[in-house]
Order: C-alpha cells, then structure tokens, then sequence
C-alpha cells in the first residue's frame, strides 16, 4: 500500500533534486510547492549566487525543468499571489485580531463577537502553516475565509482583503519579472 507523502516530505525530496541544479558560485535557498493549473504541481526552487543574486529553476513532480516559461510564470504567479494574500489576510495580524477580539468579548460582548471570533478562527486553519500548497483553491479558500471575517466584522463595503491584493499586483509581477529574467534557461537534465 502506497503511503501519503506530506508537503513537507515533498518538497524536501524536491529540494534533494534541486541541488543537483546548484552550480558553483550558488547554493539553494527555498523551494515553493505551487499548482498552476490544476493537478499540475511545480516546485519553484530559488537560488542565490554569490554576490546576492538570485536564479530560479521550476521542476516538475519528477525532479526535472520545467522549460515553457508560460509554466514556468504561471508557477510563479500562483506563488507570490499566495504568499502575498497569506500575508495580508485579516490585516496581516491574525492573532493580534483574534486576541483583540477575545479581550473585547470578555470585556464588552457585543452582538456578533462570537461569529468574529468563529470566522477569525476559520480563517487562521485556512492560512495554515508552512510549507502551503499556492494554488487557486488556497487562494479561492483564502478570499472566502476573509470576506466571511470581514462581514462578521461588520464590512460590507469593498473587501479591505481584495483592495490589499490589488495593491500587491506590482510586486507579484516584479517577482514574476525576477523568475523569467534570471531562469536557469538551459540546465542540464538531470538522470533520475
């Protein structure tokens, strides 16, 4: 019987493989698990040169590169949009927030507190905790977690959240920039 390999297990498999990509005046930094089209998982492995310059390599569940860079950008997309909407959500301080909204239960109990307190609970599961899988799901659960929070916090306008994520569009698309301009263009394939 075959056993689940946890995330974390995976991208520490990944990461073995990525070295083999790791040139001399390099060394890995991190490897980010993303699913830019469904079922389709690329691990977007950075690496650092000397001088502190940054490379990038996405492979593939086996272990080799990925070589369409519309892939390739897509990968990265999901994976700093995901980054970013983790980083945002509930204003960025979700514990903060969650013991703000305890101590105000506590002391004053307004109407609605415990649905608060229930959606910045949902919230904080649907953030999670590293290493995540950056694909739409997340970021669909993510944005669903939040609004319910927001709403539970009495904002009906537009999404505190959504404004956030249109105001990190430039530095998606600077990271997304970073990874097509310094990708590893022709590594050798790797034998596994």
């Amino acid at each position: 019987m075959l056993r689940k390999v946890s995330l974390s297990e995976d991208l520490e498999r990944v990461a073995a493989l990525a070295e083999l990509y790791t040139e001399a005046d390099e060394r890995l930094t991190g490897v980010v698990a993303s699913e830019p089209y469904p079922g389709r998982r690329a691990y977007l492995c950075a690496f650092e040169r000397d001088g502190g310059r940054r490379a990038w390599l996405a492979l593939d569940g086996d272990g080799q590169p990925l070589e369409d860079p519309a892939v390739v950008r897509d990968a990265a997309s999901i994976a700093a949009v995901c980054e970013t909407a983790g980083e945002v959500a509930a204003g960025g301080d979700l514990e903060g927030l969650r013991s703000r909204l305890l101590s105000l239960r506590l002391s004053e109990q307004p109407p609605g507190i415990e649905e608060a307190e229930a959606a910045a609970l949902e919230l904080e599961r649907t953030v999670g905790v590293p290493p995540r899988l950056a694909s739409q799901r997340y970021l669909d659960e993510l944005g669903v977690a939040t609004r319910r929070l927001e709403q539970a916090l009495g904002e009906y306008g537009p999404s505190p959240f959504a404004e956030a994520m249109k105001e990190a569009v430039g530095a998606v698309e600077s990271l997304v920039a970073e990874v097509e301009a310094h990708y590893k263009r022709t590594p050798v394939r790797v034998e596994l």
